[in-house]
């Protein structure tokens, strides 16, 4: 298993303005190798490949255009990513989607780098702070030392890293391969996804959802309309874009606190966690969409499937048809409208809906059906 840490980085002025000039050659190799695999093409009908196009990057960077000062290996990240893209623009049309074909990169919108730690990216040690050693990053081209906000310990040796700009603000991720833990035997529950409530747990318990973009919705329309009446091109356009994504930002930042305390506390209570299969994307294209894209259903099964593997717990996801119109008791179909919150059937169980789908999902997740009575039904599936 693979996790991600992410750090804030401090760069000063200098190191910033090395940074973006980086990004800056990067985006330029980037572009550079997908107009010689479409040149290639047109011309001559050869799809060119990662390996012939990296065998040049030594004669490319002698030529004297800048990428000589940046490391070599995370040039060949650049000639990776243009591979990666068309793996995956092939890979949609053999399965009848929509291609989408690789666009060229603009510089203002490329933000990214990947690294091998060790080579290009080296984590460097000072113990000029009060006699402490503090980590740094040293990045080839980039002079001196880039002070990091260590706010935790890394659980293993790190082997290839991201640096990422974000609203003009420098981070890096690394990449560590972590041991999943060994399987526990515990307690285990359903939960049910819901835009009423963010989930329903087949204990009874049931969780709101914040809405953050209803929250957000006013200094959203602010600075939308503040950005619509920038002149294109304009250094006040600049700013009120930043503006707008700093507070979006913002927004996204408070969901994923909320997801990460949420699915923390759910895998550390419960040893088995059943949950809804669901295809968020067919969802969030309905009627629905903005509240689907609120609650962030995939970020949310993501962290419990992650976290519940650092634990030893286990997630399934069982098949969402019906579990929202099938009583958690008896077993029977009980249509219902979306207006209807309550599940009443007629063998007197009488629930929340989120709840008794919950129940149901509780059921189908680890080998119960409907019948057997929702009495202490974790106690029954752990023994």
């Amino acid at each position: 298993m693979i996790l991600a840490y992410k750090f804030r980085l401090y760069p000063s002025l200098a190191q910033r303005k090395a940074l973006d000039q980086m990004l800056r050659d990067f985006c330029k190799l980037y572009n550079a190798g997908l107009e010689q695999r479409i040149a290639a093409f047109r011309m001559r009908g050869i799809s060119l490949s990662y390996k012939a196009q990296a065998s040049e990057l030594k004669t490319v960077r002698a030529a004297g255009e800048g990428l000589e000062r940046w490391s070599f290996t995370a040039e060949q990240q650049v000639l990776r990513r243009i591979d990666k893209t068309f793996k995956a623009f092939f890979a949609r049309i053999r399965r009848g989607e929509t291609p989408g074909f690789p666009r060229f990169r603009a510089r203002a919108r490329y933000h990214a780098a990947e690294f091998r730690v060790g080579d290009g990216l080296t984590l460097r040690k000072n113990d000029r702070i009060a006699n402490r050693i503090a980590n740094r990053l040293g990045i080839v081209g980039v002079p001196g030392d880039i002070k990091v906000k260590w706010h935790r310990k890394l659980s293993g040796e790190a082997k290839s890293a991201i640096l990422t700009r974000q609203n003009d603000k420098w981070f890096v991720v690394f990449h560590i391969e972590v041991a999943e833990a060994e399987r526990l035997d515990g307690e285990t529950a359903g939960i049910d996804l819901g835009l009423s409530s963010l989930v329903a747990l087949s204990t009874g318990e049931t969780i709101e959802r914040p809405n953050w973009t209803r929250r957000a919705a006013k200094g959203l329309r602010k600075r939308q309309r503040a950005l619509a009446r920038c002149k294109h091109g304009s250094r006040r356009r600049v700013k009120a874009r930043a503006r707008l994504a700093a507070y979006s930002a913002k927004i996204a930042r408070k969901r994923a606190d909320t997801l990460h305390k949420l699915s923390a506390n759910l895998t550390a209570r419960f040893a088995g966690i059943g949950i809804e299969d669901l295809n968020v994307k067919g969802l969030a294209r309905g009627m629905l969409a903005k509240d689907v894209n609120d609650a962030a259903w995939a970020q949310l099964a993501s962290m419990l499937d992650y976290k519940a593997a650092r634990a030893g717990g286990t997630i399934v996801k069982v098949d969402p048809r019906g579990t929202s119109q099938t009583c958690p008791d008896c077993g029977t179909i009980k249509p219902k409208t979306l207006a209807e919150r309550r599940h009443r059937c007629e063998c007197g169980c009488d629930l929340d809906r989120d709840v008794a789908a919950a129940m149901v999902v509780h059921f189908r997740a680890f080998g119960l059906r409907p019948g057997h009575g929702r009495q202490n039904s974790s106690r029954r599936v752990a023994a």
